[in-house]
């Protein structure tokens, strides 16, 4: 194995000791889990071609698992984040180098090692941000040892680069430019990926749903900005609530939701109550005090994304028809059981 110091990152120094920010950080990007998207693959596609190569990918390095943004000649979107090579090349500034993974005592006994991909030598380029947290790598595999030269692995860096780049500018665009939360496009891709998931291995989900209650009173009686500065100041509080992997979002106005992957209704109906309270108990400045209604519901079989938003909405209609501030669950046959 050797680690060059020959291509540092084009960004600050790397903060690798701070592994709850690093996340904190992945999660602020909101990419994991996202669809396909020709910038990220086009880059993985010219790290093949150019450094010959059988497999490229982009990795990112979630909380117990990595995730492939992009990957080109390797199956599969995940795997078990002890496995992974590039948790290992998130630990350093530079491009990790393994010239022969067969020799390596790191890697010898790995599943992708002895089995398929069949990983021999692999080059990674940590994902660095800009405020120096690696999100993941950009990796060239080969199923031979080989070496790189010095010219490929500051190549690959510049590639590293530029998927920066990308999440950056990807960033920008899905995010509402108020509260910084996820634009209802982008949250519905979220959803529509773990509709894909629940009908592929029945993985767990829900959906939470919640509007500020009379927030047009709010804007009439002191003003717009102060209305914005009520937007926000939610959104904070939700956020702060929230686990690396939940995704919030603005729909439109007033009403937000906030996707919980893996979640039941249990799970999703406290996180819920803990917002709820979180608001209620919030003083914000020049304003009366602020709360918020909710509506919780399980990914059903079955359901499409615009079905599973319905239901939810159903369940806030019923926390604000029945008196505000308070939450109330989507009711169906899973949800009876869950309540018993």
């Amino acid at each position: 194995m050797v680690s060059t110091d020959r291509h540092p990152s084009p960004f600050r120094p790397a903060t690798l000791d701070d592994e709850p920010g690093r996340l904190r950080a992945l999660q602020r990007y909101a990419i994991v889990d996202s669809g396909t998207e020709p910038q990220f693959d086009k880059i993985v596609a010219l790290v093949r071609d150019i450094l010959d190569v059988p497999m490229a990918t982009v990795s990112l390095i979630d909380r117990d698992r990595q995730w492939l943004k992009a990957h080109s000649g390797i199956e599969g979107e995940e795997c078990d984040r002890r496995e992974a090579f590039c948790d290992h090349t998130i630990r350093a500034r530079y491009v990790m180098l393994v010239q022969d993974a067969a020799q390596d005592p790191r890697f010898a006994d790995n599943i992708h090692v002895i089995g398929d991909p069949f990983i021999r030598s692999y080059a990674g380029a940590p994902l660095m941000t800009p405020d120096g947290y690696n999100l993941g790598a950009l990796c060239a595999i080969d199923r031979v040892p080989r070496t790189f030269t010095s010219a490929q692995l500051g190549m690959l860096q510049r590639f590293a680069a530029l998927v920066v780049g990308e999440i950056e500018l990807r960033t920008v665009a899905s995010q509402d430019f108020l509260t910084g939360a996820l634009t209802r496009r982008a949250l519905v891709e979220r959803m529509a990926h773990a509709v894909r998931r629940q009908c592929i291995d029945g993985s767990k989900a829900a959906l939470v749903t919640f509007d500020i209650d009379h927030f047009k009173a709010v804007n009439d009686t002191f003003g717009h900005a102060i209305g914005d500065l009520v937007l926000q100041a939610v959104v904070a509080i939700c956020r702060s609530a929230l686990r690396s992997g939940h995704f919030l979002g603005r729909l439109g106005g007033e009403e937000f939701a906030i996707l919980l992957p893996g979640a039941d209704l249990r799970e999703a109906t406290a996180c819920a109550e803990r917002m709820r309270t979180a608001v209620e108990q919030a003083r914000i400045d020049n304003c009366t005090p602020v709360t918020a209604s909710f509506g919780i519901a399980s990914l059903q079989p079955g359901y499409d994304v615009n079905h599973w938003l319905a239901v939810a909405d159903g369940a806030l209609y019923s926390a604000k028809h029945q008196g505000r501030n308070q939450c109330i669950v989507a009711i169906c046959d899973d949800a009876k059981a869950a309540a018993a």
